[in-house]
């Protein structure tokens, strides 16, 4: 028989039950160690998910085995590569091929509860058809402005068929992930269905101003109060580049001492290196030596209008750079311009310059804007970004439906991509051999 003393005794702990385990299958046809926006990003959502207990399969081509070191890969992910053929213009990425039948076997064995597609390519489309030919639940991710690369690769008859391709494809997702609120705007307008903001975030424990080098910077020929100038990403023509070079040649006028560096590569090192002989050209870098470079610049330059998001920009933000953009993506979401950054308007190049001549001659103004935006970049937070993907996930398994519409033979405007690829045969997928400690792989 209990007594008063034996219930004081009784302690009750109000325990919450552990978060249910999902299986994602993630599709993506571009992944570390590849560098680029979209699989740094991609990397970090799945880290994020498989840290919040769920299993993640990962579907992606293989990469070569120059870019791909024998501790690559992620133990914890089951990773599935195919077939890859290359993408023109990008050497160091692979595409996928169409893999329908491969994957329909696949997740009849395996099957998941949820899939998602980061890449609008031959791999994503066939992912696309083998969820649907299953009936799972499918989200996208609307990650690249393709349509937008025409005018500047001489592709301007192919912009609307891209788009109606695009509009195709993520039409017939439970979800399409953007990263701004101006691109929901933006594609709804064009006729996209449903659609969720899922913005990016960054690493504020990397990119630090803490990381500042004197001695990188003496490499590049700039002393403690020289005025350095940088940009990062991709050297090629839809980055606007030109702005960049009339902003560098404005600021060269009044501080003749002024130093310029590219973090990055592509098509037009060259013809930048012929245009700008006393630049900095530092060439591809990632992890703590990307951030150090980041770290030490003074003033950050993107005069991208081609972006859905633009990591750098949070990038810079976070390694405490001044940063100059146009009113877009990123930029046009989170700088106020004058207090953590400065904006021109969209394709205003004379106002874009003009804020440049004016920021370098202001170092009082550009230690305040640094401050702020470092302060900004502290609040994208990746927990929290995984958190709101993890619930565009659950909303689309939620609203899944038997019977979504089976998509229409694909038209030929996916040509765009590789007419080539999209009519070869199903390929093959294999497991990678696990680098680590991972569970079994076997379907």
């Amino acid at each position: 028989m209990s007594t008063a003393a034996d219930t004081d005794d009784i302690v009750v702990d109000d325990l919450p039950a552990p978060r249910h385990s999902r299986r994602r299958a993630v599709v993506t046809e571009t992944y570390p160690p590849e560098v680029n926006g979209v699989a740094m990003s991609l990397a970090r959502v799945v880290d994020g998910l498989n840290r919040r207990n769920h299993d993640v399969q990962l579907i992606r081509p293989r990469q070569p085995a120059r870019l791909t070191p024998p501790s690559s890969g992620n133990p914890a992910v089951d990773e599935v590569l195919t077939k890859g053929l290359p993408v023109p213009l990008y050497p160091n990425l692979r595409m996928g091929v169409p893999s329908k039948r491969a994957l329909v076997r696949l997740w009849s064995l395996k099957r998941p509860d949820v899939v998602h597609i980061a890449t609008e390519g031959p791999l994503g489309w066939s992912a696309l058809q083998a969820a649907q030919h299953l009936a799972l639940p499918v989200t996208s991710d609307y990650r690249t402005n393709f349509h937008a690369y025409g005018r500047h690769y001489r592709l301007g008859l192919l912009s609307r068929p891209i788009m109606g391709y695009l509009r195709k494809f993520h039409n017939r997702c439970h979800a399409t992930m953007v990263p701004t609120e101006a691109m929901r705007i933006q594609l709804a307008d064009r006729g996209f269905e449903r659609l969720s903001v899922v913005g990016r975030g960054v690493d504020t424990q990397r990119f630090d101003p803490a990381r500042r080098s004197a001695a990188l910077r003496e490499g590049w020929g700039a002393g403690a109060d020289d005025l350095v100038l940088g940009y990062v990403g991709r050297l090629a023509p839809e980055k606007n580049l030109g702005v960049v070079l009339a902003a560098y040649e404005a600021v060269k006028a009044v501080q003749p001492r002024a130093r310029f560096v590219f973090v990055g590569d592509g098509p037009m090192r060259a013809e930048l290196a012929a245009r700008v002989p006393d630049a900095v050209f530092a060439g591809q870098r990632s992890g703590d030596d990307l951030a150090a470079h980041y770290a030490g610049l003074d003033l950050f330059l993107f005069p991208s209008l081609t972006e859905t998001f633009g990591n750098v920009t949070t990038e810079a933000m976070a390694s405490g750079c001044a940063v100059i953009a146009f009113e877009s993506a990123a930029a046009g979401e989170l700088i106020r311009s004058g207090v953590n950054g400065w904006l021109a308007g969209p394709g205003r190049e004379t106002d874009f310059v003009a804020i440049a001549r004016v920021a370098a001659a202001d170092a009082d103004a550009r230690r305040a804007v640094a401050q702020a935006a470092r302060i900004t970049a502290r609040r994208l937070d990746w927990a929290d970004i995984t958190a709101r993907f993890e619930a565009v996930l659950e909303g689309a398994i939620a609203r899944a439906e038997p019977g979504l519409a089976t998509p229409r033979a694909l038209q030929p405007v996916a040509c765009a991509f590789s007419a080539a690829a999209l009519t070869g045969r199903s390929a093959p997928l294999r497991r990678r051999p696990p680098s680590g400690p991972a569970r079994s792989t076997s379907a």
